[in-house]
């Protein structure tokens, strides 16, 4: 019966720590979010899959549009809700929606990306909800907004990117 127990202790403890080593800590997950958002902005733009009433974008797979106005989408994914803002009368190049991100200073994480034809960036917000992070990705006039874990931050911050890549790139050409 010892025995019994003492195996399952083990047994226990080397799970722990291998589930404990398998989640991302806070600064890797920032390391990780920060390089896709980067990488994904400095890669060729994906094409358009959605074209709606006053913009075209791409939507990346399992994203469903809730609600659109003018300038604004309302986007799920399983139960999280992503903001998207579209500011059509601002530059791809447009700085202001970072500018206003770092003016608020309560950022963990805020690092911009530029190019000749574009400015992007990445910010994340710690919340008060353990493991909540709000993520947010723009380029120029484009902002997108949503609550995210550190297992899922990395995932989140492409996709985002896409997205806001998609619709700089769209306003450009038309």
């Amino acid at each position: 019966m010892k025995r019994m127990k003492w195996n399952l202790s083990i047994t226990l403890t080397i799970l722990i720590i291998l589930i404990s080593g398998c989640s991302q800590s806070e600064e890797e997950a920032l390391k990780e979010a920060r390089t896709i958002a980067e990488s994904t902005f400095n890669s060729n733009s994906v094409e358009v899959n959605q074209d709606l009433e006053h913009f075209s974008l791409y939507l990346p797979n399992n994203f469903e549009i809730i609600e659109e106005t003018q300038s604004n989408l309302i986007l799920e994914k399983s139960d999280q809700t992503y903001i998207l803002f579209y500011n059509a009368l601002e530059e791809t190049t447009s700085e202001l929606n970072y500018q206003a991100a770092e003016s608020a200073g309560h950022f963990t994480l805020l690092e911009s990306f530029e190019n000749s034809d574009r400015f992007g960036y990445i910010g994340v917000v710690s919340s008060e909800e353990e493991d909540t992070y709000e993520l947010q990705i723009g380029v120029g006039g484009v902002k997108i907004t949503t609550y995210t874990s550190v297992n899922d931050m990395e995932e989140d911050a492409e996709a985002m990117m896409q997205m806001a890549n998609s619709i700089a790139y769209t306003s450009q050409e038309q």
